[in-house]
């Protein structure tokens, strides 16, 4: 069951909806942390009417999320300029995800810089590669995948990909860059050298435009990290459309068991 249909069999509660996470969009034993962040942006994209655009996340995974779920949503203060908006989502085990949405709209500035860091190739994605069945995580089956085997300035905990939703109907832009913008492994399983459990923590994810848009609805993805140790890793999150323009930049702590 793809994202936008999910939500178009969603049962509006108070202050949000319910909501059932297949088990297509697991993860292990929680539900693929972009699924549960996308799910949670609609909520608050709904908390109040006329929102600005989305520019910037700040996610919690707190606890597994699977099947049957609430998402709820609330304003906590509204400005001329900003809307601050934080959701949750409780499942059957309690709360899952925590996250903060701020809203807002554009202004005029007299600074400007645009370029920010260039997409490590240029070439647009070539065909899917089939995702790995007997290996991959269930949610990868949500999209197609084509893999980046090396580029010139890859480092050694480092993932390049490029991500589609394969059902995008209807899904507005930035509940699309929810979706994919968790989509990468972590970069420390670059370097190791026999599989571990791995936990998303934290992921603060800030869009650098109002309205993304991408050829083809083709995304890259990177994944870098420097610093792995005592069990928890720090990594870089760069996202840039099919026309190698830089999109969102996001940073993400996550756990890993061994």
């Amino acid at each position: 069951m793809s994202l936008p249909r999910i939500l178009a069999g969603r049962e509006p509660v108070k202050g949000g909806y319910r909501a059932v996470i297949p088990d297509a969009w697991l993860q292990g034993r929680t539900a693929y942390g972009g699924l549960s962040a996308a799910m949670a942006y609609a909520a608050a994209r709904d908390a109040d009417a006329d929102l600005p655009p989305l520019r910037s996340a700040q996610v919690s995974f707190i606890g597994p999320l699977a099947g049957p779920v609430t998402v709820t949503a609330a304003v906590k203060r509204r400005g001329k300029n900003a809307a601050f908006v934080t959701a949750e989502i409780h499942g059957e085990n309690g709360l899952g995800l925590a996250a903060t949405f701020v809203f807002m709209r554009e202004m005029k500035s007299h600074v400007e810089l645009t370029g920010g860091t260039a997409a490590p190739i240029s070439s647009p994605p070539g065909p899917a590669r089939p995702v790995e069945h007997a290996t991959a995580p269930r949610f990868l089956h949500n999209f197609d995948i084509a893999q980046v085997d090396d580029w010139p300035d890859r480092g050694s905990a480092d993932v390049l990909r490029w991500f589609r939703t394969k059902d995008r109907d209807g899904l507005d832009p930035m509940t699309e860059m929810m979706l994919i913008g968790d989509g990468l492994p972590p970069a420390a399983m670059a370097l190791m050298t026999k599989p571990v459990p791995v936990s998303s923590l934290t992921w603060i994810y800030n869009l650098l435009t109002p309205a993304p848009v991408s050829a083809d609805g083709w995304w890259l993805l990177r994944a870098t990290s420097d610093h792995i140790e005592h069990g928890c890793t720090n990594q870089d999150i760069m996202v840039w459309n099919a026309d190698g323009a830089l999109v969102a930049r996001g940073m993400q702590s996550i756990a890993l068991f061994g």
